[in-house]
C-alpha cells in the first residue's frame, strides 16, 4: 500500500458498488476481492453470492455514460470480416511466388511449422484479447497498462497500412475501368504513351546466347528485340505511373488515377461509417465473391496450353532448399503478413464478439481458410503463368513475378493472349478490388475503433463515428496525393518497405507475447479464455506464447536487421540518403511507441520501482467483467465478507501516473 493514497471505503449496505469518475481519481483499483475500475473510469463491485444485505443475485448493473459496445448481429459476420481482412492481395500475389522461389511444394513444410508455432498462436491471442477486454487496439492493453504503447504502436502501423495499401486498389480500379474496351489499351504499341522501342511480340528463346544473333524477326534483329519494351510495361510505367526519374522529382499528378483513388475512399467510407452492423453485411459479398472468380479463373487457366507445366513448376519440390535459412525467414514473414498480425484490427473485430463466443475454434478455422486460400491461389496464378511462358517461348521463371509486377504486368500480359481478353481482365481486376477492399475497410474499422475507445463517455456524440471516419479517410486521401504524382511509386515503396514491414510487425508480435505471457501471465490468460469458451485451449498455445513464438519472432527480426539492404526501385534506382531516413522514421514511429510509453509511465509514477511496476501492471477491468466473471474465485463478492469486518472495504488509490 502506498502511504497517503487511501481514498474511501465501501460499506456493506452498498452491496459492493462504488462509482467514481475517471477525471477525479483516474485510479487503478487494488481489489481486496471483487471490485474493478471500468475502462471508462468507473469503479464497480462484484456480484453477490451470499452474506447479509445481498442475495445470490447477478452483478449489479452499472449505468454507463455512453451506449454499450456493439456486437455482431450473427457470429458469421465476424467470421466473414476476419476472412475479408486477413485474406487479401498477399495471398494471391505473394504466397505463390514465394512457393515457386523457395523450392515449390517443399516450402509448405516451413510455412506450416512456423504457422503452428508463430502465426496461429498470435492470431488467436489478438482475437481472444479483444473479446476478453471488449476494447479496440489501444484500450485492450488495459490488461497491463504499463504496456499501452503496444496499442499506440498498432494504431500507427494500421494507419500507415490504410494510407498506402489503398493505392493498389486505386490502380486496380483504373485497370478495371480500362478493361471495358474492345482492345485492351496495354495490348498494343499504338498508343500516345508508347515509345519507339515498344514491341508487341518477343521470341527471346530463339535469340538466346547469340546463336542466331543476325537473324531477323519481322523487321527487327535479335539485338533490337533484346532492347525492346513490352506494351504492358509501358502502359504501367508511362501511362498509369508516368514515373519520374526519382523520389526527388515528384512531378505532376495523374488525374485519372486520382479520381480512382477518390472513388475507392468513398466506397471505403460508406462501408465503415455505420460500424460493424453494416460492415458485417458487406463482407458477405466482398469476402466470398473473390473465391467465385478464383474458381472461374482456375477452370479457364487449366484449359490453356502450358498450364500443366506451370502448375508442376509451382509444386515440384526442391528438398535442398530446406537447408537455406532464407526459406524459413520467407515462410515466417509471409505468415505474419497474410495473417494480418500486429495491426490491432483483429483485436477490434474480436471486441465486438459476445463474451462467450468460442474464439479458439474461430481462430483455428480462420487460419486454415487463410493458408488454404494462399495455396489454392497458387494453382490459379501458375496455370496462367505457364500458359504465358508457353506462348512467349520462354522459361516460366522469366514470367513469374510477385507483388504489383504480377498484378499489373504479368497477368495483364497473359490475358492479352486469351480469347475474349477484356472479359478475363475485368474479372481479374474485379477480384483484385474485392480482395483489397475488405482488407482496407476492416483496417480502417480497426483504426477507428481504437481511436474512439479513447474518447471519454461524457464526450459521446451521436454522430461521432461518422465524423471520425470522414476525418480519417480525408486525412489519408491527402497523404495519398503524394502517391499519384510522377514520383508516387517511390513514395509508395517507402511506405511499403518500412512503415508496415516485417521488422515492425515482428517487433509488435514479440512484445504482445511477452506482455500477455510474462507480465499478465500465460496461465492467468488461459483461465480467462476458459471463462469465455468453457474449456482451456490445448497447452501448446500457452507454450508458444511463453517461449516458442517470442523466440521465432525475435529470430526472424534479427535476421531482417542483419541482412538489411537499402531500398531500390527495379534494382536500378537507389534511394537518396534522406529517402532512407524518411523510411526509418516511418518504421521507428511505431516501434518506439512501446519503450517510450513504458519509460514515461515509470518515470511519472511514485514510489519504489517495485511499487511502480506492481501498480502499472494491474489490469484495469471493464464493467462487462463483473457480469461474466462474478462467480470466479479471483473476483469474489464483497457481500461474502463479514459486514462489520474491517476487511469489508474496497481501497481505491489515486493514480500514480
Amino acid at each position: 500500500m502506498v502511504p497517503g493514497m487511501e481514498k474511501t471505503a465501501l460499506g456493506s449496505e452498498d452491496c459492493a458498488v462504488i462509482v467514481t469518475h475517471g477525471e477525479e481519481t483516474k485510479g487503478l483499483l487494488f481489489p481486496n476481492g471483487n471490485a474493478h475500475q471500468s475502462a471508462n473510469g468507473e469503479v464497480v463491485g462484484g456480484a453477490a453470492t451470499g452474506g447479509e444485505g445481498c442475495g445470490p443475485a447477478a452483478a449489479p448493473a452499472v449505468k454507463a455514460s455512453y451506449p454499450e459496445r456493439e456486437t455482431w448481429t450473427r457470429q458469421m459476420d465476424f467470421m466473414m470480416s476476419c476472412v475479408g481482412f486477413a485474406v487479401g492481395l498477399g495471398n494471391v500475389w505473394r504466397f505463390p511466388y514465394l512457393c515457386y522461389k523457395n523450392g515449390g511444394g517443399v516450402f509448405l513444410i516451413p510455412y506450416i511449422i512456423i504457422g503452428l508455432l508463430g502465426g496461429i498462436p498470435i492470431f488467436f491471442l489478438e482475437i481472444a484479447l479483444g473479446q476478453f477486454m471488449k476494447a479496440g487496439g489501444i484500450n485492450v492493453w488495459n490488461i497491463a497498462p504499463l504496456f499501452k504503447g503496444l496499442g499506440y504502436s498498432s494504431m500507427v502501423i494500421v494507419f500507415f497500412c490504410n494510407t498506402y495499401y489503398i493505392m493498389v486498389l486505386a490502380w486496380g480500379f483504373y485497370y478495371f475501368v480500362k478493361s471495358f474496351s474492345a482492345t485492351l489499351p496495354w495490348a498494343t504499341c499504338k498508343n500516345p504513351w508508347n515509345s519507339a522501342d515498344c514491341i508487341e511480340f518477343f521470341r527471346h528463346d530463339e535469340c538466346h546466347n547469340g546463336t542466331i544473333g543476325n537473324a531477323t524477326f519481322g523487321n527487327m534483329t535479335c539485338e533490337e528485340l533484346a532492347n525492346g519494351r513490352s506494351p504492358i510495361i509501358e502502359f504501367w510505367e508511362n501511362k498509369v505511373l508516368n514515373i519520374s526519374e526519382g523520389l526527388e522529382y515528384p512531378g505532376v499528378m495523374n488525374w485519372e488515377v486520382t479520381l480512382c483513388l477518390l472513388a475507392t475512399w468513398v466506397i471505403v467510407y460508406f462501408c465503415v461509417w455505420k460500424g460493424v452492423k453494416s460492415t458485417g453485411k458487406i463482407v458477405y459479398f466482398t469476402a466470398t465473391f473473390p473465391y467465385v472468380v478464383l474458381v472461374i479463373l482456375l477452370v479457364r487457366g487449366v484449359t490453356l496450353p502450358g498450364a500443366y507445366d506451370g502448375i508442376l513448376y509451382y509444386l515440384k519440390p526442391d528438398w535442398s532448399k530446406l537447408r537455406s535459412a532464407q526459406v524459413w525467414i520467407d515462410a515466417g514473414t509471409q505468415i505474419f503478413f497474410s495473417y494480418a498480425i500486429g495491426l490491432g484490427a483483429l483485436t477490434a473485430l474480436g471486441s465486438y464478439n459476445r463474451f462467450n463466443n468460442n474464439c479458439y475454434k474461430d481462430a483455428l478455422l480462420l487460419a486454415l481458410i487463410n493458408s488454404g486460400t494462399s495455396f489454392f491461389a497458387g494453382f490459379v496464378v501458375f496455370s496462367i503463368l505457364g500458359f504465358m511462358a508457353a506462348e512467349q517461348g520462354v522459361h516460366i521463371s522469366q514470367v513469374a513475378e510477385s507483388g504489383p509486377g504480377l498484378a499489373f504486368i504479368a497477368y495483364p500480359k497473359a490475358v492479352t493472349l486469351m480469347p475474349v481478353s477484356p472479359l478475363w481482365a475485368a474479372l481479374f481486376f474485379f477480384m483484385l478490388l474485392l480482395l483489397g477492399l475488405d482488407s482496407q475497410f476492416v483496417g480502417v474499422e480497426g483504426f477507428i475503433t481504437g481511436i474512439l475507445d479513447l474518447c471519454p463517455g461524457k464526450y459521446y456524440q451521436r454522430y461521432r463515428r461518422e465524423i471520425a471516419v470522414a476525418i480519417c479517410c480525408t486525412f489519408c486521401f491527402v497523404i495519398d496525393l503524394t502517391m499519384v504524382t510522377q514520383g508516387g511509386m517511390y513514395v509508395f515503396q517507402l511506405f511499403d518497405y518500412y512503415s508496415a514491414s516485417g521488422v515492425t510487425l515482428l517487433w509488435q508480435a514479440f512484445w504482445e507475447c511477452v506482455v500477455v505471457a510474462w507480465v499478465y501471465g500465460a496461465d492467468r490468460f488461459m483461465d480467462d479464455i476458459a471463462r469465455m469458451i468453457g474449456y482451456q485451449p490445448f497447452p501448446w498455445i500457452k507454450w508458444c506464447w511463453t517461449i516458442v513464438t517470442p523466440f521465432v519472432c525475435m529470430g526472424i527480426f534479427l535476421f531482417h536487421l542483419v541482412n538489411y539492404k537499402p531500398l531500390t526501385y527495379n534494382n536500378t534506382y537507389v534511394y537518396p540518403w534522406w529517402g532512407e531516413a524518411v523510411g526509418w522514421v516511418l518504421a521507428l514511429s511505431s516501434m518506439l511507441c512501446i519503450p517510450t510509453t513504458v519509460f514515461y509511465k515509470l518515470f511519472r509514477a511514485k514510489g519504489t520501482f517495485r511499487e511502480r511496476w506492481d501498480h502499472l501492471t494491474k489490469p484495469v477491468w471493464g464493467g462487462h467483467h463483473l457480469e461474466y466473471m462474478s462467480e470466479d474465485t479471483d473476483i469474489k463478492s464483497l457481500a461474502s465478507l463479514t459486514p462489520s469486518s474491517e476487511d469489508n472495504k474496497v481501497i481505491i488509490f489515486e493514480s500514480v501516473i
